[in-house]
């Protein structure tokens, strides 16, 4: 797999499978790295008394721990279970359940190749995984900007195959921000003046456009785009064109990014 190494770091989130469970602790076999056996001692379940270490922990479940120290002389890596909060579990779920389909989707592009998996690890598979972070960022970053790529020096024949397989089998992301502006008017038809500023705010090709009424004089603008600075200066840009509406009307408005 591109992102596994030898032996795991200390401080780091593993993926452990349990093969077996004593009254003193368990081992488990990780599954990143090449299946070497970490062991969690009793102490590192839970944060409370353990009276029964099976209430917490049975064999064939894979959990996410902590490596807490690797002895590589040994070969021992002592884990913790009770030092992963709910957050970091999910991450590291959804992070191993990316790196997983990364590697079926580099195995299509290895086939489109006529090449074998090593091969493609070896000509771009690794250097994709430094560049982006994990090998399932570059697919993702390609279905939003393909030619991202070629804009970072890659090259070869690979390039218009993974390009493909991303856009075929990858979602691309959003990213969701949110917004407020309040709208006054003095006028007997402030409300249709009101309607008027909020005009402002519409789809465009790179963000979708979302206002709700909150309570007066505020509303809620909701963008979504695959970009964050887009949503930010989409957000800016039609919240100003709002005021000088509103402004235009002989009301007054402001904007802004939190709660006030």
């Amino acid at each position: 797999m591109v992102e596994d190494y030898e032996w795991p770091s200390d401080g780091e989130l593993v993926i452990g499978h349990v093969k077996s469970v004593k009254d003193f602790g368990a081992f488990l076999e990780l599954e990143e790295y090449d299946n070497k056996e970490g062991f969690i001692h009793i102490s590192e379940i839970s944060s409370g008394w353990v009276k029964r270490i099976k209430d917490y922990i049975r064999e064939g479940e894979k959990r996410v721990c902590k490596v807490l120290n690797v002895d590589r002389s040994k070969g021992h890596i002592d884990l913790s279970l009770k030092q992963v909060n709910e957050h970091q579990k999910r991450d590291k779920i959804q992070a191993w359940k990316n790196q997983k389909k990364a590697e079926k989707l580099l195995q299509i592009v290895a086939d489109e190749l006529d090449w074998d998996l090593d091969r493609c690890y070896d000509e771009f598979g690794l250097e994709l995984s430094e560049e982006f972070g994990s090998l399932y960022q570059a697919f993702e970053e390609v279905t939003i900007h393909p030619d991202i790529l070629e804009n970072k020096g890659f090259k070869g024949k690979w390039i218009e195959h993974f390009i493909e397989v991303a856009k075929d089998n990858i979602t691309p992301p959003y990213i969701n921000i949110s917004g407020y502006i309040e709208l006054t008017s003095p006028n007997p038809a402030g409300i249709e003046d009101i309607r008027y500023a909020l005009s402002a705010f519409e789809n465009t090709e790179n963000a979708k456009i979302d206002v709700d009424y909150i309570a007066s004089p505020k509303y809620r603008v909701d963008i979504q785009s695959d970009d964050y600075k887009v949503a930010e200066e989409t957000f800016k840009k039609q919240a100003k064109k709002a005021v000088d509406k509103i402004e235009e009307k002989g009301g007054k408005g402001k904007f802004y990014r939190e709660k006030e």
